[in-house]
């Protein structure tokens, strides 16, 4: 059945939070492979398995958590960091 986008603002969100995904998977795989390492190898590396290195490593995936990206950092020998610039857009106060 179709897809309702209510608004441009909910389209930009889901935009948004698609593009993070994508970058998310794209800096695990990046990591990864310069460390020469397979996704067997990190999964071994940070006490999982290789089905949550691929999970992770999916555009698609939207369950990374900050937890398994610390993990991920430390067997990398890489710094996690997070970043939250401001939007331009005017600040909205929760009622």
């Amino acid at each position: 059945f179709p897809v309702t986008i209510s608004s441009d603002l909910e389209l930009q969100q889901m935009y948004a939070e698609e593009k993070i995904n994508f970058q998310i998977a794209c800096l695990i795989r990046k990591a990864r492979e310069e460390a020469k390492l397979s996704q067997e190898q990190l999964a071994k590396l940070i006490g999982t398995q290789q089905s949550i290195i691929s999970r992770l490593e999916d555009s698609d995936y939207e369950g990374h958590s900050l937890s398994i990206l610390q993990r991920i950092a430390h067997a990398l020998h890489r710094k996690l960091e997070i970043n939250m610039p401001t939007t331009g857009h005017h600040q909205v106060s929760a009622a």
